[in-house]
């Protein structure tokens, strides 16, 4: 693999002068290497890939080569991976290709209350257009899914698992072993959205024995448009695209090799600072900050979610006293988020606090710290220093 410098090293130009960014589960900065590799690219890569003639030969093998890269991240096969333009189109290929391909009457799918709407919002067409029966499990109050739950709910006409890996604003780790073999005795798909999980932690989908599993490039760096859905060897799904039968016949329309070579470079970029600590570098900053508001706001601070099983990087922590929204407000050295959503000026909850059993006041009251690959210890001091001021 390339060596790379450490990189919180690399000066990032979009971050220079704006305030601390702390909001990498929304979206992340495309890494200048990334950049880099596609500006070469760009002008190059012109050709259609399924052209015979010598122009079509780089942008296939700029294809191919992205496709061993993402591969590689997460411990699967270059054929099995499947490029698409988003996140979203990433799980209704999962979840709708799953069922339609199963040919039942009436599929059962089986999915949990905090996952991202792109699984939700999926599951709720599935049932009105396609007949599917759904059940949403609960979680507990630290977001996770108990595997007894879904023992109990699995049954002959279940065909699909859908399960996130880690939640976008606590971080909560799901169990994913457990949940892919009680799936598997009832000869059922698993399929994880791990859109904030690969490049932070380390994926494997043959230890997670996941068949399906969605990777999304603006949550790691690469610009938004390109994602990414392993399929196991031998799962058969209906295609989310029509056509000319490119990405195996699931997903129709003239690749984007300069998007899937970018999604390639920084999957390779994420293995190098997986190998090389960064995930123990984000937690150490994360928990620094914790501590030093807890430190200066005593009894106030509390953490939503679990302690140890979560990203490294995510801190999502309430203050008693006040909102999260007007929190953020006085801090304006700091970008960060809120789970809850204004709707003409009234805050409402989010949704996923609220599944996890959090009062409305508690839920309100809550914000989403997410460090990536520029945050410094100097971000960090800012950080602490707005929020504690502010909550004064």
């Amino acid at each position: 693999m390339t060596t790379h410098p450490a990189p919180h090293a690399l000066p990032h130009p979009g971050l220079a002068d704006g305030p601390v960014y702390l909001d990498y589960n929304a979206t992340t900065p495309v890494d200048p290497r990334v950049t880099e590799q596609m500006a070469a690219h760009l002008g190059a890569l012109f050709g259609n890939p399924s052209s015979s003639h010598p122009y079509g030969e780089r942008p296939r093998a700029a294809l191919g080569h992205a496709r061993e890269q993402v591969a590689a991240l997460i411990g699967a096969r270059p054929g099995e991976i499947v490029f698409t333009a988003s996140g979203s189109e990433t799980d209704l290929l999962a979840l709708r290709g799953a069922v339609l391909a199963a040919g039942r009457p009436r599929p059962h799918v089986i999915t949990q209350a905090t996952e991202h709407p792109a699984i939700l919002e999926t599951c709720q067409v599935l049932q009105r257009l396609y007949g599917a029966r759904v059940t949403v499990l609960p979680v507990g109050r630290d977001g996770l899914v108990d595997p007894a739950a879904l023992a109990a709910t699995l049954d002959e006409e279940t065909v699909l698992v859908s399960v996130m890996a880690a939640n976008n604003e606590t971080g909560a780790l799901q169990p994913l072993p457990e949940l892919a073999a009680l799936t598997h005795e009832h000869g059922a798909l698993l399929h994880c959205d791990a859109a904030q999980t690969a490049g932070k932690i380390a994926v494997d989908v043959e230890a997670l024995d996941v068949d399906l599993l969605t990777v999304v490039g603006h949550k790691m760096y690469a610009p938004k448009g390109i994602a990414a859905l392993y399929v196991r060897d031998g799962v058969v799904l209906e295609p989310v695209v029509y056509g000319g039968g490119q990405e195996r016949g699931l997903r129709a329309g003239t690749e984007n090799a300069v998007l899937a070579a970018a999604l390639g470079t920084a999957a390779d970029l994420a293995a190098h600072d997986l190998a090389d600590g960064e995930p123990a570098r984000l937690a150490a900053l994360r928990d620094d900050l914790h501590r030093r508001l807890s430190e200066h706001l005593p009894g106030r601070v509390h953490l939503n979610g679990p302690d140890r099983q979560r990203l490294p990087n995510t801190l999502n922590v309430s203050i008693d006293g006040v909102r999260g929204h007007d929190l953020l407000t006085a801090a304006p050295q700091l970008a960060a988020s809120t789970g809850s959503a204004c709707h003409s000026g009234t805050h409402t909850p989010s949704p996923v606090l609220t599944a996890m059993g959090l009062d409305a006041e508690r839920a309100l009251a809550a914000v989403r710290l997410s460090l990536g690959r520029w945050t410094t210890v100097a971000d960090i001091d800012t950080a602490a220093t707005a929020l504690i001021k502010a909550a004064a």
